[in-house]
Parts: C-alpha cells; structure tokens; sequence
C-alpha cells in the first residue's frame, strides 16, 4: 500500500470513529453543552482528544448498575426490618413547606424519609476531626467500617492505620475501603500489616494496566464515611492526610468540615457503605449487629437524611437537593465550596434567587489546588456579581468545605463539590440537616471564614488578554472538569 492510500486509509478510519464516538455521545443524553465540549475536543484534537474520550468520556455503567442493584437488593432483603421505610415524614419533622417538600423530594429521588439522630457534632479542623474519630474508633466493640477517596501513609494515615491494627488484634471487625486513584500512594506493604492483623482491605474501581477501561479512571468514590458499631458516623470533606492538620502543615492546614453523627442515620450510613463494599468484593457481609435498634424516646430532633449519588443511577439526588435547597430560599443562600463549576441549572437558580431579593453569598478559594477549575470558577464570577450575588476568596490556605446553608434552617454538609464531577461522576454522599442549632453554628463560621477571606471585585480592564482567554478555555471544559 502507497503511503499516499495509507493516509486517505488513516483519514476514513477516523471519520468513522469520530461518527461513531459522536453517535454514541448523542445516544447518551448528556447535557448539550457536555455533548459539545467532548464533539469540539474530538474534531479539533483528533488524537489527544480520542485518548481522553478512550479514557473519560464514555459512561459504560450498565455492569456496575447491575452489580449496585445486587448490593442494595441482597441488603433491603436483609435489613429492612432495620431501616426506616415509611412512607410520610415522621412526627415531629418540620411543617414548613420548604423543609416537607425538600424531604418528599429526596424520598422521591431514592433517599428515604428523614431520620432523627441522638446528636450532630460540627468538626471544623481536620486534628478535631481526627481526634474524634480515633476516640470513636478506641471505644469500637464490634465492628469498624472505613471508605475514603484519600488516605496518606504519612503521618495521620499511618496514626489511624496503627489503630486499626490494634483494634482488628482486639477481635473487632474492620474493613477499609479506598479509591483507587485518591488513594494510589497507598501500597501493598503499608495494608500489609493491617490485614495481617485480621481486617479486611478493598480498592474501590482498581486500576489494571493490562485490562484498562474507561470506567475504572473516570468513576470514583469520593466519599468519606466512617461507621462504628452501627451507632456512630462520620461524613464530610477531610480525607486521611496531613494537609488538613495544624499539627503537620502550620498555618497551610486545609479549612474543611466534617459531620459526627449519632443515632438512626447511621443506618442508612451503614447500607450506603455496604453497598460499596459489596461493589468492590462481590461479597455483602451482614450481622444484626450492623444495625442496633434505637428507641423512639431516646431520639432528639436532629433531623436528617443522608443523601447519595453517583453514575450508577440517573436520579442525582444531591443536584436536585441544591437546586431544591437554593430555589426554595427565601432569605438567605450561604454557599461554601472549594471548586465552583456550577450546571446552567444551578447558576440560573442562583441568579434568580439573588434578583428575587435573597441575600447569596458564595465562599470559594483564593486559590484551589487546581488551576484549571480555579480558571473556570472565575469565569462565572461576573455575571453573578452583577446579579448581587458577593463572591469572597478564601484563603490562603486551602478551603476544601463543602456546605451550603439556608434561610437559616436547612444545611447541607459532605463531600460533593458544586461542580459536574461531583453531581454527575463520583460517587458522593451529603448529609441535609433540618436543624436551626445545626445551621446557625455553620453560619457562626461561614462569618468567621470571612475574615481570612477578601470580596472578588470584577477585574474589567485589569484583566488581561490571556487571563480571559484562559478563563474561557477553562469554562468551555467546565462539563468535562
């Protein structure tokens, strides 16, 4: 073959794959503007743009769907006798209309009926996290369940890895779920010694060089859950590492919030990290004693529901709560997040709620510890400025929480960014908090975080050329981020 029928060769083969790669996109029924920025990056960077697509684009989850439905359908059979199931809000739950109809939502969307906890402990520095969770996990009698997107074997990774070993040496159950990209500092010899001692160790979607799919690059769990003795959770946004204490990194310690809840959610805790386990070994353990009873007396009025999302199903849970949460708002919209790549739909909920006169303020970082979503943020920034919304960038250091606050008696907290991969690719879990204690506390904070923060002011002339021009590149990915 002449190299001049070899390239008109090259040249066919790629149209059809591009016809068919666009074709498959199309059936997908992604977003419009998603399904343009990945048909703009496979017509204009035909190569680099059809490895990143190999890589990230397609959403091939029918397997996993199916295996989810295993998890949760093999657990309903086992413990829902243990897991709320009625079909009204409880007595005692809020009768405003904004808390009943956000709670009707999330039970529509899969999420369960709101349940009252013993107690919520508000952890606002990554030691006071750690600290409480290594006391939680000395005081464990049965069993000690863990998942994390980033655990570290520096020196709080390895702290808490010791104690599990201490506590699987005790006859305690421990099982340890980890992402497989978050957590790709981890190696064979650091579990080594904690699986010797008796506890159970799983990678969430791992990575095989020899058989590698898309799906095993671009769907992670980002969650961070911890449960003991079916009684006490832990939910938020700090991960295992040093970079969120004060102890490890001085000053530079990340600015993040974590939840300690006690009580009946952790029911739906306990299930939610079943299932990804049982995702991650085809095996579903389960005991009575992963679901203690609670007594209706003891209950107090924390009310909350956990809420989960993630690609293996198209209800996107969390999404529809912020838009819920942000639309519903009549007073008040306080918004803290480390990387902001907001859907059309919640930008235009928060435009609307600041021209109906509600009072929106938006908490970013200064600087994240990416450039590129950093870059796409700022380009969102003008057109909600000049809607009334107030912009402050934290920082430094690093801000890493994610809450969302309003009107005063409704909070969000966990570990979902208010960015596409957050409420469409990984796997995320978010705790809605129907409490004004709970929500005045996070606003005692959000004020307090203003202080380290400064108002974002429209750059106009003071911008340059390349500054918007990258800003808008970055926003032209922003499905893609």
């Amino acid at each position: 073959m002449s190299s001049e029928h070899l390239l008109t060769f090259l040249w066919l083969a790629w149209l059809v794959w591009l016809v068919l790669a666009a074709t498959a996109l199309i059936l997908e029924r992604r977003s419009p503007a998603a399904t343009l920025a990945w048909l703009l990056a496979l017509l204009f960077l035909p190569y680099i743009g059809a490895a990143v697509y190999l890589l990230l684009g397609p959403r091939r989850l029918r397997r996993r769907r199916l295996r989810y439905d295993r998890a949760r359908n093999r657990l309903v059979q086992s413990a829902s006798h243990r897991l709320r199931q009625d079909e009204q809000t409880p007595p005692g739950f809020p009768d405003t209309a904004l808390e009943q109809q956000l709670a009707l939502l999330l039970k529509r969307s899969g999420q369960g009926v709101p349940a009252a906890a013993l107690d919520i402990h508000l952890l606002e520095t990554g030691d006071a996290c750690f600290q409480a969770i290594e006391e939680a996990i000395a005081a464990a009698t049965h069993h000690i369940h863990l998942e994390y997107y980033i655990w570290q074997p520096d020196g709080i990774g390895t702290r808490l890895r010791d104690l599990l070993i201490e506590k699987a040496r005790a006859g305690v159950q421990v099982r340890l779920l980890l992402d497989a990209i978050g957590s790709n500092r981890v190696n064979r010899r650091f579990l080594k010694p904690l699986e010797d001692a008796g506890a159970a160790t799983a990678w969430f979607n791992p990575i095989s060089v020899a058989r590698l799919r898309p799906t095993q690059l671009n769907f992670r769990t980002h969650r961070k859950i911890v449960v003991l003795d079916g009684q006490i959770g832990f939910i938020g946004g700090i991960n295992v590492c040093d970079n969120h204490s004060s102890f490890s990194s001085s000053e530079n310690a990340w600015r993040d919030t974590h939840l300690r809840i006690d009580g009946e959610p952790v029911h739906r805790l306990q299930f939610i990290f079943l299932e990804d386990w049982y995702f991650a070994t085809d095996q579903a353990p389960f005991e009575l004693a992963f679901f203690p009873p609670f007594s209706e007396e003891s209950q107090s009025r924390f009310w909350l529901q956990l809420l989960e999302s993630g690609p293996d199903n198209t209800r996107h849970a969390i999404s529809k709560c912020f838009f819920a949460m942000i639309a519903g708002a009549q007073h008040q919209i306080l918004l803290t997040t480390p990387y902001f790549v907001p859907t059309e739909a919640l930008t235009a909920a928060l435009i609307t709620a600041a021209l109906r006169g509600v009072e929106v303020r938006l908490l970013v970082p200064h600087k994240s510890d990416s450039r590129l979503v950093t870059a796409a943020a700022r380009s969102y920034y003008d057109e909600l400025v000049s809607s009334g919304i107030k912009i402050d960038e934290y920082g430094p250091p690093m801000l890493h929480a994610k809450v969302l606050v309003v009107d005063k008696k409704i909070a969000a907290v966990g570990s979902a960014n208010f960015d596409n991969r957050s409420l469409s690719l990984n796997f995320e879990i978010m705790a809605t908090i129907y409490n004004e204690q709970i929500a005045a506390q996070l606003i005692e904070t959000f004020q307090a975080d203003l202080k380290l923060a400064r108002p974002y002011v429209k750059p106009g002339r003071r911008a340059t050329f390349g500054q918007r021009l990258f800003e808008a590149t970055a926003r032209l990915l922003s499905p893609l981020l």
